[in-house]
């Protein structure tokens, strides 16, 4: 059996929903929406008819990493964060499966379809932030503000040694190399028991091949014209977080880049040092007047 067929765990969803009820606000809704991909679904909090604000978690994660940002910009924004078909979660994959950046752009346009958003802010963490930045390429009229968190993919490599540790959970992926991997990664840094329960569940979930592809070019990267945030882990085993704060500044025209001290790239967006500080950073941006 290969591990696309395997079946869900069943205790994941069981510690996904427990992440909700101990961490997200209340009154946070849940949907289904179709695609042409799969049923993907979407924890919503906020008011409705607040300007949208759709949020992308990193791969192998689901939208339960975004609770202390959705309870921050809930209160001014309508959340709608996403579980990506074919990694853990809620969402179904369908028999049409996303193999190409057209197919996740196709995607994510039937996603906002069917939530009813004709354009929103858009925010991703990791390969969540690849995901957006290649959307808001591609859309730029349905993205009216962008932010990406450590996202990897977009401007600069990930570090060799980076790779080298994670081989091993890649090639054979089982609970104790995970752990092994992120503490090393976030230098002990351990997120409560409901999510530590939530991402050892996670390990064995039947996740599809992730699109992957180049990053975005230079000409690409300064035709965007999408008023941008990069929010940058100090501490990041994952990249050089300076070079990529320098490539993001140096490409992209309309873009405020910050480095969060402390913070590495696998304990953002959910805990601190730099969970908080994520959400001060986009309320901050997203509450901004648009420049001239």
């Amino acid at each position: 059996m290969t591990h696309a067929n395997r079946p869900v765990p069943p205790g994941l969803l069981a510690a996904y929903d427990d992440v909700l009820a101990a961490h997200w606000p209340a009154g946070t809704s849940s949907s289904l929406v179709p695609t042409p991909y799969g049923a993907t679904h979407v924890n919503s909090c906020g008011p409705v008819g607040a300007p949208p604000l759709v949020l992308l978690p990193g791969g192998g994660a689901t939208s339960t990493v975004w609770s202390a940002q959705a309870s921050l910009l809930g209160r001014t924004h309508r959340i709608h964060a996403v579980d990506l078909v074919g990694e853990p979660g809620r969402s179904v994959r369908g028999e049409r499966p996303i193999r190409t950046v057209a197919d996740l752009n196709a995607w994510l346009d039937a996603l906002l379809g069917g939530l009813g958003v004709e354009s929103a802010a858009l925010c991703g963490h990791s390969y969540g932030g690849w995901i957006a930045l290649r959307y808001s390429l591609y859309a730029p009229r349905r993205v009216g503000r962008l932010v990406l968190v450590d996202p990897t993919g977009c401007f600069a490599g990930l570090r060799p040694g980076y790779l080298l540790r994670a081989l091993p959970m890649l090639l054979r992926p089982t609970v104790r190399r995970s752990r092994a991997f992120l503490d090393w990664e976030t230098r002990g840094v351990s997120p409560d028991p409901a999510r530590a329960r939530l991402r050892d569940e996670a390990v064995g979930f039947p996740s599809a091949r992730p699109v992957t592809g180049p990053r975005p070019s230079p000409g690409q990267l300064r035709g965007l014209r999408t008023r941008t945030l990069v929010l940058l882990a100090g501490d990041s085993r994952a990249h050089d977080a300076g070079r990529v704060a320098a490539r993001a500044t140096r490409l992209l025209p309309d873009a405020e880049t910050v480095t969060l001290p402390g913070a590495t790239h696998h304990s953002l967006p959910q805990t601190d040092p730099g969970a908080s500080e994520v959400g001060l950073r986009m309320e901050e941006f997203l509450s901004a007047r648009a420049r001239p």
